[in-house]
């Protein structure tokens, strides 16, 4: 039997990439080492929920659930642009 798994994936990667990716225009110092940085931080503040297909998720998700998916992805990201500019930072210094 061949079983294929190139279809699951974490539900909050796409998220968190586009996220980065659209707010990185208010973060002009950051290079895309430090926004690839920002996006793996992100991701390791976020709950882990592996999917095959987005839609089947996002279907069954109450309004409730979906803010709590904002807040959590507004929180993880805020702390991640923070976290990866104060350590570049303090490493340039050193």
């Amino acid at each position: 039997m061949v079983v294929n798994f190139e279809q699951v994936h974490n539900y909050y990667e796409r998220l968190v990439f586009e996220e980065v990716i659209s707010r990185s225009a208010a973060f002009p110092a950051y290079t895309a080492e430090m926004l690839a940085d920002v996006a793996c931080v992100a991701l390791n503040r976020m709950p882990v929920r592996y999917v095959r297909h987005e839609v089947d998720l996002v279907f069954y998700l109450t309004e409730a659930e979906r803010h709590e998916i904002e807040q959590a992805m507004e929180s993880a990201l805020t702390y991640a642009f923070g976290y990866v500019g104060d350590w570049t930072l303090k490493r340039g210094a050193a």
